[in-house]
């Protein structure tokens, strides 16, 4: 097999982009060109191992430098996330033995380090006599969780009692989740559809538009797709068009729109409606475009594409007020770990006060632009109180005239205004919902 066409390399290629330069895990696996060079069960493949170890990394990460007799030296680091590549496979995965242990061991071969062949193959096999005496190890250190201590500390703080199940829920696959395009087709008909298609499936009880697929697929292999009748999207995010409670012939501000998930559940829902949807990323607001156009609803009067800084209103605003603003607000994302487990290895507290920053400079630039009896919903997909309750108290503090309007729900908890859904909860990923009307 070449270097490049081998599943476990390209995936240690993928994990140490991520690690080493804080690339997002979707784009790492882009980069590496999966699509031209893999088969289809190896590019599978490769990509299972990649979100694997991320999702464990700080335990195997701990593992492998406790059974390493002396670090390894900067520029193998190649070796390294081999390493972690074949003690995930040994522990978590259900890969056989053998193959996680010679075929991880030869990689290194096809790296040009011969040297460290028989390094990983002893590596690998003592993990292999000793797994019990190791994982007791492990399981008296803070590694065990697979988080950052200061992610771990944060979240300890902010949900005392439910810490732990928030961290095993980050460290479980989450399922995969369309969105019913109502104005196109019925659950019912989708789930009939899929059925046939040889998967199960199963509603949503708080989110009306939402289905499971059962197991995860390619969209490609999905019926309805590539004609527009469902997206894939989390329940927890499909809330956010209900509590705006949109109206027909209504104008509305989508603030932080792209890829336009939220955007398009919105027209899809609510007829004759005006959306603006805004976003600084020219490149993501093109998805919008193209998602859009799929579920039937191109550029139009009642669609209007916007690339702008939203809090630089003279720039892009038409002096007209809105009905409705959605502010799905840039955040840590700490509530989509299960889905994106790269989160928790390039997310800094730093980044935690640039998002608390950027979410008030917004809300304050945008509040201005609602009509009075106007409705702003505050989302976020964090849970860290400092972004969510905070933040929308502080919120309410400078601005007499947002009245808090009240979340009454089947699911999540209270938190200060709004309502808290943690991952995993009602099969959901971790939002955080708060509205507020102007009076």
């Amino acid at each position: 097999m070449k270097r490049g066409n081998d599943p476990r390399i390209l995936a240690a290629q993928t994990v140490s982009k991520v690690l080493r330069r804080g690339v997002n895990l979707g784009d790492a696996l882009g980069v590496n060109g999966h699509q031209d060079v893999l088969e289809s069960r190896d590019k599978s493949f490769s990509r299972h191992l990649a979100y694997g170890v991320l999702r464990w990394f700080g335990a195997l990460d701990w593992l492998a430098s406790h059974l390493l007799k002396r670090p390894l030296k900067a520029r193998d680091h190649d070796i390294h996330v081999l390493i972690l590549i074949g003690l995930f496979q040994l522990w978590k995965d259900e890969s056989t033995e053998y193959a996680a242990v010679n075929e991880t061991a030869e990689c290194a071969r096809r790296l040009g380090k011969p040297w460290a062949v028989g390094l990983i193959n002893a590596l690998l096999r003592r993990f292999q006599r000793e797994k019990v005496q190791w994982l007791e190890r492990l399981d008296q250190q803070v590694d065990r969780y697979a988080h950052p201590e200061w992610l771990v500390n944060a979240i300890q703080a902010d949900w005392p009692e439910e810490w732990k199940a928030i961290l095993e829920a980050n460290n479980q696959q989450a399922g995969m989740w369309l969105r019913i395009n109502r104005a196109r087709a019925e659950p019912e008909t989708v789930s009939n559809q899929l059925r046939q298609a040889g998967f199960e499936t199963r509603q949503h009880q708080q989110a009306n538009d939402a289905i499971e697929v059962i197991p995860p697929a390619p969209v490609s292999r999905l019926p309805g797709f590539s004609e527009g009748l469902w997206s894939v999207q989390d329940p927890a995010a499909q809330l956010a068009s209900d509590w705006l409670e949109a109206q027909p012939g209504q104008r509305i501000l989508d603030a932080c729109a792209a890829p336009g998930g939220k955007t398009c559940h919105i027209l899809e829902g609510t007829p004759d409606t005006c959306i603006v949807a805004l976003d600084r990323s020219s490149a993501r607001l093109e998805r919008l475009k193209e998602n859009a156009a799929r579920l039937g609803y191109s550029e139009s009067e009642r669609l209007k594409v916007i690339a702008a800084e939203a809090q630089n209103v003279d720039d892009w605003w038409d002096q007209v007020a809105f009905d409705r603003i959605l502010l799905d607000a840039p955040c840590t994302t700490t509530g989509v770990i299960r889905r994106h487990p790269e989160i928790k290895w390039i997310r800094t507290p730093e980044q935690v006060e640039e998002s608390v920053k950027a979410q008030a400079g917004l809300l304050q630039s945008l509040w201005p632009l609602l009509k009075p009896g106007g409705i702003l919903v505050y989302a976020t997909c964090s849970v860290l109180r400092v972004e969510n309750s905070e933040q929308t108290s502080h919120f309410i503090e400078n601005h007499p005239d947002a009245e808090p309007l009240p979340l009454e729900t089947g699911y999540g908890r209270r938190a200060g205004h709004g309502c808290q859904i943690l991952p995993g909860e009602f099969n959901m990923d971790g939002f955080y919902y708060a509205r507020f009307r102007k009076s």
